[in-house]
């Protein structure tokens, strides 16, 4: 009965967040200068950490990876914001911005729902099996590898750099240090209270910022006026006239739909190719499902996501236009188009639209404010990488290490999750010095054509699972090698060739790198889905009694659902048993053991041992989807607000 429950839970939430479309965009006290770094991280690492050690059960996998499943609707929703709002977006968001105007915006207002389950346990549930479960693990740490955690360190690089002058390595060392330290400390509890309070610092402080902004160059309407008149003084070098299209702002620079042949961000690829990358990252990555599955209950879980979709709204006015206006006030060096000057500049010569946050923040703001924005960009990097960190070792831990591990312990599990993290840390500074020689260009669009290459298999395995009941092992699992091959195939040659600029064109060919990443996306979608029907119709369908509620057709079956990998689950529930047998019979540990297991979360304290009929009372709780209706429509109202919202500032500035 209570797998019933379970089933129940997971899809219950899927109806909520697909059926009625209850959605989340995403295409949608000041310090001097020295002072933050010194006093702020000290006090989250502090405030944070204990709060956690605390208010949770670290001892337990639970407890560490899913906070015990004790959140509140606000820490949910501002963690699902600052997760997703990292330092890259500040570089990144703002140097696309001020390169080609606000419709890098609309990615942060495109529409998304979030499916509350991890996307291997899901699919392992589905298909059975090991390899599809392994092959989503592996996949998703190496695209947090090599696009947010080093999009994340890069361009709090960038910052640092500019701001204060301290040592790159040195610094990045100091962040991911106390970044690890709290995240291994607190778990995920600890990594949500931080988003909670960093989330706060990092809305005001970009709201201050974007005042100055405005104010520094004369509201909207100048603003507008002013931005088509950026033009850099230097463009020219030797005997060769840089081409007015590589230097003069877009004619279409404050729409956010663009042509769909000569457009860099063509309307076609913005609603369809950035919706597929949209139902990969907030309905299927672990950093974003894992807070939804920390909630208490179903309700807290919406209401958390409807906040975070409150906040989307707001990265175009705080992050967008102020990278605009940075091109207004800096325009030769934040526009510059010539090699050796930008090179000067920015280190980089293809040119430095990643440094038009910073050097807003740097030569704008007050010291004592910028101090505090200082604090707003390391915090938004801050909790980006604790995010990342804790989901990947989630992912390491229940989806990797227990597939080479047949009886782990608990704390085995714990242990094994927090040593990768630091293997992460490790990779991440190895990796420092590929990405500053990679990210020459616009480090947003980087982030987005890697996600275009890598991401769409996943999104179509995830939706003809759900709503293909034929749908089997071997052509989920063939499709997504199909679409790995490709995707990797496109991203190597034009990572050989190199993507150039506008005044050093790559040679890569037409038929590789001339299709734009979001068209490649929605082929790669194509190609990826049809090699799944096709494989699955070739091929033996899975009986209905292995799919009672794990798909769209069979979501309201009351019948029992046989795991097809139930033996095998039975045989670890009974390893686990004698594990606990084995645990109850070990020595008590002496005081500095007792002091070391209580610092990192390892000290189970031996409660009463419960009843069945009590377990199966906390798993009914922990499974249970119902809602006390008012405020099931209250939240529901919230949904159709935020989603006319969306859709009228689509319109708006379309």
């Amino acid at each position: 009965m209570a797998n019933v429950d379970l089933d129940k839970r997971i899809i219950a939430t899927l109806y909520y967040f697909l059926h009625h479309k209850i959605v989340l965009f995403s295409h949608s006290v000041s310090f001097t200068l020295s002072c933050p770094h010194v006093f702020y991280y000290p006090l989250i690492l502090a405030v944070c950490s204990q709060s956690a050690m605390y208010s949770t059960n670290r001892g337990t996998v639970g407890g560490f990876f899913l906070a015990g499943r004790s959140m509140v609707w606000w820490p949910i929703g501002a963690s699902l914001f600052a997760s997703n709002i990292g330092s890259g977006h500040f570089v990144g968001i703002a140097g696309t911005a001020a390169a080609g105007g606000i419709a890098i915006g609309g990615y942060e207002w495109n529409v998304s729902g979030i499916y509350v389950v991890t996307m291997p346990e899901y699919l392992k549930k589905r298909f059975g099996g090991k390899r599809i479960q392994i092959y989503l693990s592996v996949l998703s740490l190496m695209l947090y590898i090599f696009t947010k955690i080093s999009a994340d360190i890069f361009s709090g690089a960038v910052f640092i750099q500019l701001a204060i002058g301290l040592n790159l390595y040195v610094a990045i060392i100091i962040l991911l240090f106390i970044t690890a330290l709290y995240t291994i400390t607190g778990g995920l509890a600890a990594v949500i209270y931080t988003d909670t309070l960093q989330t706060f610092i990092m809305v005001v402080g970009s709201f201050i910022l974007m005042g100055y902004a405005f104010a520094e160059v004369g509201g909207y309407e100048a603003f507008m006026q002013k931005y088509m008149e950026a033009i850099p003084s230097n463009i020219s070098y030797g005997n060769t006239v840089v081409d007015p299209e590589c230097y003069t702002p877009r004619k279409d620079a404050f729409h956010i739909f663009r042509d769909a042949v000569t457009g860099d961000l063509p309307w076609p690829g913005l609603i369809f190719g950035l919706s597929i990358l949209a139902m990969w990252y907030w309905c299927t990555d672990q950093v974003i499902v894992q807070r939804c599955l920390s909630g208490k209950n179903m309700s807290h879980v919406k209401a958390g996501c409807i906040m975070c979709g409150y906040l989307k709204l707001l990265p175009m006015f705080i992050i967008v236009m102020p990278g605009m206006i940075s091109r207004i006030l800096y325009t030769d060096v934040v526009a510059c188009v010539v090699p050796e000057v930008c090179q000067h500049y920015c280190g980089t010569s293809v040119g430095c639209t990643n440094i038009a946050y910073p050097k807003m923040v740097v030569e704008l703001m007050p010291k004592g404010l910028r101090g505090l924005m200082l604090s707003v960009m390391l915090a938004s990097l801050m909790s980006s990488l604790t995010s990342i960190f804790n989901s990947a070792s989630t992912l390491f831990t229940m989806d990797i290490y227990t597939k080479f591990r047949s009886r782990p312990s608990e704390k085995e599990l714990m242990l094994a999750g927090r040593a990768f993290m630091l293997l992460l840390i490790g990779i991440s500074i190895a990796w420092v010095p590929v990405v500053q020689s990679a990210q020459s260009g616009q480090l947003f669009d980087y982030i987005q054509s890697v996600t275009s290459y890598l991401g769409p298999p996943i999104a179509a395995v995830f939706l003809l699972a759900v709503f293909c009941k034929r749908v089997n092992e071997q052509g989920a699992f063939w499709g997504l090698i199909v679409g790995l091959l490709a995707g990797l195939s496109r991203m190597i040659a034009e990572f050989a060739y190199g993507t150039g600029s506008c005044v050093a064109p790559s040679n890569c060919p037409f038929i590789i790198c001339g299709i734009h990443y979001l068209y490649f996306a929605i082929i790669l979608f194509g190609v990826s889905a049809i090699v799944i029907l096709s494989v699955s119709f070739m091929t033996k369908p899975i009986p209905d009694v292995h799919l009672y509620r794990l798909c769209w057709s069979l979501r309201n079956s009351k019948e029992e659902r046989i795991d097809l990998d139930a033996d095998e689950e039975q045989d670890k529930a009974d390893e686990k048993d004698d594990e606990s047998v084995n645990e109850e019979n070990q020595e008590d540990p002496g005081c500095w053991r007792k002091a070391y297991n209580w610092f990192c979360g390892l000290d189970q304290q031996k409660g009463p041992k419960l009843s069945k009929e009590e377990e199966e009372a906390l798993k009914k709780k922990l499974t249970d989807t119902s809602e006390v209706p008012l405020w099931r429509n209250v939240v529901n109202i919230n949904g159709i607000i935020l989603l006319t919202v969306a859709v009228f500032c689509h319109g708006y500035f379309a």
